[in-house]
């Protein structure tokens, strides 16, 4: 959630930055202003009128003391009526209290000076590339037959259990999973990471919290009973662990990773493009969260990029990092990052991750603070990034690696795999 006084100290440029993210609704800034005045008034009503009340009261008593009952009685006639209009104002204030607070969440974060104009993904901006696109021999095919020929994911049985979208992972294909999510694992706790290993639902709260609700609810999956949701990403209850928290300047940065399933309702339409492993209502993804000092949040992406970027390079796969435009962002985010890499048998850039800085959207929104050296207390800033999302990053390796005489795996899966051949 935006911060009220970054808006009342410059609205033209929140809007001019709403612009960049063609928000539809930029009338909300002067609605914002206009909400405020109006629960200054309200505030201030009330205040005077609390104000008269408690000096008129302490009146009453002296004149009681001095035998003036008849002007004793005309006070306490004064503050029955200052009291009787101190419930209906303060009934306005709280109308506009609200109101002003469900307003200023229908605003999205405001972009960076670095976000690149633009309105659709064809405007990103590559970054740069790494890595070397393979040239299949003639019978390669595309994971989804890769799986079948090899039987290590059913889509099927995973329709007949559940639905489209919940694949079933076998046997050797179970295990490759596992071995990716644990490399993974591995892979950022050795860089200063800390593992957790968080609820897969949250309360209203926490999906508050990051930015899911009010933005959202179609996309998650609702426990309607307990007004619990599935977690699309483990950002969320990562994040939110330090919900109305002020953490000590020397505690920081914060470091948090975590493997869970995600789970996530707008699958998208069918098709080529999300046949397969190429779009889940439930997949796997390892997840990385930063909490740091809002001085240093732009220094810790970057160091968050270069992160993942030696994650994918390890794997071996082709890849490419985009600068999203700003038609192209998340409600929540600053800036972002896209990760793509390459899929030899589709012919096609399939994306992998995506690394954000929110700066103090999320954590204004959960009251995520930290006390600095000269005693004022400050929203920290966060990011996270997907380090990695599995299903997508499965069908390359299986794609990519294919050959007559099987699928080869990466050497750095070896020993989380038993071995570096799929036959």
């Amino acid at each position: 959630m935006l911060q009220l006084q970054v808006i009342r100290q410059n609205p033209d440029e929140v809007r001019k930055k709403l612009a960049v993210k063609y928000f539809p609704e930029p009338g909300l800034v002067d609605e914002i202003i206009r909400l405020d005045d109006e629960r200054k008034r309200l505030q201030l009503d009330f205040d005077n009128n609390q104000a008269k009340v408690n000096s008129t009261s302490k009146e009453i008593g002296g004149l009681m003391a001095k035998g003036q009952k008849d002007e004793a009685e005309a006070r306490k006639a004064e503050v029955a009526s200052l009291k009787a209009t101190l419930g209906p104002i303060s009934s306005q204030l709280a109308d506009v209290e609200k109101l002003l607070n469900d307003t200023l969440v229908r605003l999205p974060n405001l972009p960076s000076d670095l976000v690149p104009a633009g309105k659709t993904p064809a405007e990103n901006v590559v970054v740069r590339e790494g890595g070397t696109k393979p040239s299949l021999y003639a019978g390669a095919v595309p994971h989804w037959d890769l799986t079948t020929k090899y039987d290590l994911i059913d889509f099927e049985l995973g329709n007949k259990i559940t639905g489209s979208g919940f694949p079933v992972y076998k046997k050797r294909g179970a295990k490759l999973q596992r071995a990716l999510i644990q490399y993974f694992l591995d892979f950022n706790t050795d860089a200063g990471y800390e593992e957790f290993q968080p609820p897969l639902m949250v309360n209203e709260a926490s999906a508050f919290g990051t930015g899911q609700l009010p933005d959202k609810e179609g996309q998650m999956y609702h426990a309607t009973e307990d007004n619990f949701y599935l977690i699309p990403t483990s950002e969320v209850p990562l994040t939110n662990i330090y919900r109305d928290v002020i953490v000590k300047e020397q505690d920081l940065p914060i470091r948090m990773t975590a493997y869970t399933p995600c789970f996530r309702r707008e699958a998208g339409s069918y098709g080529k493009d999300v046949r397969g492993l190429n779009r889940l209502h439930q997949f796997d993804k390892v997840e990385l969260v930063q909490l740091v000092n809002p001085a240093v949040s732009y220094e810790v992406l970057d160091q968050m990029v270069s992160h993942v970027e030696r994650l994918l390079a390890s794997l071996g796969l082709p890849y490419r990092i985009l600068r999203l435009c700003g038609g192209d962002m998340s409600f929540t985010s600053a800036l972002t990052y896209d990760f793509e890499v390459y899929s030899a048998a589709q012919e096609r850039w399939l994306e992998v991750s995506s690394v954000s800085n929110f700066e103090s959207y999320q954590t204004n929104r959960m009251k995520a603070r930290f006390k600095d050296s000269a005693g004022k207390t400050q929203f920290l800033h966060s990011l996270n990034g997907s380090s990695l999302a599995l299903p997508r990053i499965m069908a390359c390796l299986l794609e990519n690696n294919q050959s007559e005489a099987g699928i080869t795996l990466p050497s750095v899966l070896e020993k989380y795999y038993g071995g570096n051949k799929i036959a």
